[in-house]
């Protein structure tokens, strides 16, 4: 055979917009909101984030049912004269709750793409670890700040129809809307980025989720005993290592009002800016580490 034959199969080159790192970096970010949320999953994915983003607007539900009913049977200020639980208070009552959240939720994230092998196929597309990293955790922020806002709106929504007089209550209380949105951003923060530093090291979702829940647990009240013991500086100090406490002194200082949760701590007695550069800390310290870990990493 002296002779060939030449295929035309139809390859041409891309010639459309090439968008690059952004792109990506986008792509990575709604994969984790959808991730985190269960969606695109099989029915068990999402019953437990949505569990507990239902778990925590019941919490504001209920408190806006009873300060309402209470405004209306007992008259104006009457929620606040029975001591009930207002939005100072519902950050340091739900904290436990978001953490867990945190803990089971956020291992999803990047604890799923080491274990199969998923990262290095992200990595070979014009991304880095940084990128990836950062896409991941914004997503999960998303998520855990819509969170921790929602039952907040709630509450807020709830206290202003449940007053005599609606008008009246938003020009008193407009304040608390910047404030419950600076509270929950902190808290969410703190939860988002603690849970994703537990999941780097890892790629069993159980072992980080169970270790970020022990840890939580055991702090609080190993830190309390000690920490009352010993009283003073030092004993306030020690107190501040109560990781479940950290982002509610945060909303203490916010609010200015002690809440429920750190109305025994130690800690209480430092100054405001120890106690919000204490939360700083921990924030830009765990999410330094987290990004060390992935900066260099390459398929």
């Amino acid at each position: 055979m002296t002779g060939g034959t030449v295929f035309d199969i139809g390859y041409q080159s891309y010639a459309g917009v090439r968008e690059g790192r952004g792109r990506g970096r986008r792509a990575v970010f709604k994969d984790g909101v959808r991730i985190a949320l269960g969606l695109g999953r099989g029915s068990r994915a999402k019953i437990l984030p949505w569990l507990f983003i239902a778990l925590l607007a019941g919490i504001g539900l209920i408190f806006a049912l009873v300060a309402g009913a209470a405004e209306r049977l007992a008259g104006p200020e009457a929620a606040a004269g029975m001591d009930l639980p207002s939005h100072s208070d519902y950050n340091g009552i739900a904290s436990m709750i978001m953490f867990v959240f945190a803990a089971l939720v956020g291992p999803e994230l990047l604890c799923r793409d080491r274990k199969d092998g998923v990262i290095n196929l992200y990595l070979v597309r014009p991304l880095t670890g940084t990128d990836y990293v950062v896409s991941r955790w914004a997503a999960f922020l998303v998520i855990m700040t819509a969170a921790a806002w929602l039952p907040q709106i709630i509450l807020f929504l709830g206290l202003s129809m449940g007053a005599p007089l609606p008008m009246d209550y938003l020009a008193k209380h407009w304040l608390d809307v910047p404030r419950f949105l600076a509270a929950g951003l902190a808290m969410a923060l703190y939860a988002a980025t603690l849970a994703l530093l537990t999941a780097s090291f890892t790629s069993r979702r159980a072992y980080a989720s169970v270790f970020l829940v022990g840890v939580f647990v055991i702090t609080a009240p190993f830190t309390i005993g000690v920490s009352s013991e010993i009283g003073g500086t030092v004993g306030q100090w020690i107190s501040m290592f109560n990781l479940t406490n950290i982002p509610v002194h945060v909303n203490d200082v916010i609010f200015g009002d002690i809440s429920e949760v750190t109305s025994e701590a130690e800690a209480r007695h430092l100054p405001e800016w120890v106690r919000v550069g204490w939360f700083f800390a921990w924030v830009f310290g765990t999410g330094g580490l987290l990004w060390w870990r992935y900066r260099r990493l390459a398929p």
